[in-house]
């Protein structure tokens, strides 16, 4: 039985202790990151080894969105612009912004396509609020809900032609948050009606995205006490109803500083809450092993909102559409790029 997890390890290679604990745990799937990668040749015989491991075509996911979170860059792919250097054009010209984006992330998924990473945990919907925290900062394509969804839409678009599932987040809107939920706890005060009309409504416009990802932000307006990962009342409430989100929704990361308690504890709660599947990135194995044994295997929900996804990405799958495309395309379209 496939437990509803994704985890990290720690390396460029797959060790042999990690090798066996994935074949018995057999995780829902596999995310990496700069400490994993070292050339695509070897990514692409990492993420196969993880799938051999697991003994299943488990995905395998990323943070790519560009700018500041580019887990591989330069010399091996280019150094793609941050999701505020499309914003800027945004300004001036919306529609040329929109092609700039879907140009943008289809090459960059056929970068993650050609080392057969298949889920790309981009675009961000957060807005760039005036007192948020900068860990979103510039990787918020603007401050306009309109504008964030128009872009965030074409990102969407872009990914799922390069045949890479896009993973939106951090649903329902980290933008407004005062710290950075990797380190502490952000509480957001602002009323419903205000998120309503602001954060939650690039999530709302697409809430047929396939996948999502949760905020660990507390918004007082619901939850007076528990961050939306571990928030059934936010889950259900806020996701589920007034943003109507239906696809799969994937935790934050549970190492992360915002949450509390051991992180199977924190695995279960984001579970208890609402999450289709959790996310453990640190690569300790003696964590992934508590984590491994407390969970349940994945819901019968779970696994339909995952075929649905694959469903969703068989249909806007589209190589041909991006092989003539290359960097200065882009440039052509975002002269900073």
């Amino acid at each position: 039985m496939t437990p509803p997890v994704i985890f990290g390890i720690a390396g460029t290679e797959l060790r042999a202790e990690e090798q066996a604990f994935i074949a018995e745990a057999r995780p829902f799937g596999f995310i990496l990151f700069a400490r994993n990668l070292d050339t695509p040749a070897q990514t692409a015989g990492l993420v196969g080894a993880l799938r051999e491991a697991v003994g299943s075509d488990a995905p395998v996911l990323i943070d790519q969105e560009g700018g500041r979170v580019q887990r591989l860059g330069p010399p091996h792919v280019p150094a793609y612009p941050p999701a505020g250097a499309y914003g800027e054009l945004a300004m001036r010209n919306l529609a040329r912004s929109a092609d700039a984006v879907r140009t943008g992330h289809a090459l960059l998924g056929r970068d993650l396509a050609h080392m057969d990473i298949d889920v790309n945990c981009a675009p961000v919907l957060d807005l760039l609020v005036e007192g948020g925290h900068a860990v979103i900062g510039d990787r918020a394509f603007a401050a306009d809900p309109d504008v964030v969804a128009t872009l965030g839409r074409a990102a969407v678009d872009g990914l799922g032609r390069a045949g890479v599932l896009p993973v939106v987040k951090h649903i329902p809107g980290h933008g407004r948050a005062a710290a950075d939920s990797h380190d502490r706890l952000p509480v957001v005060e602002a009323p419903a009606a205000v998120l309503d009309a602001t954060d939650f409504m690039p999530f709302r416009a697409l809430r047929d995205a396939p996948v999502a990802m949760t905020a660990h932000v507390v918004y007082a307006a619901f939850d007076t006490d528990l961050p939306m990962t571990v928030s059934r009342t936010g889950i259900q409430e806020v996701v589920r109803r007034r943003i109507g989100f239906e696809g799969m929704l994937i935790s934050d990361d549970l190492c992360m500083g915002a949450l509390t308690g051991p992180v199977e504890q924190r695995a279960g709660a984001a579970l208890a809450a609402g999450c289709d599947v959790v996310l453990h990135c640190n690569g300790r194995l003696d964590e992934m092993a508590a984590v491994a044994r407390s969970l349940p295997p994945m819901s019968d929900e779970a696994s339909a909102r995952w075929r649905t996804a694959l469903a969703w990405l068989a249909a806007r799958r589209a190589p041909e559409r991006t092989r003539g495309l290359d960097f200065e395309t882009l440039r052509g379209l975002l002269p900073h790029a």
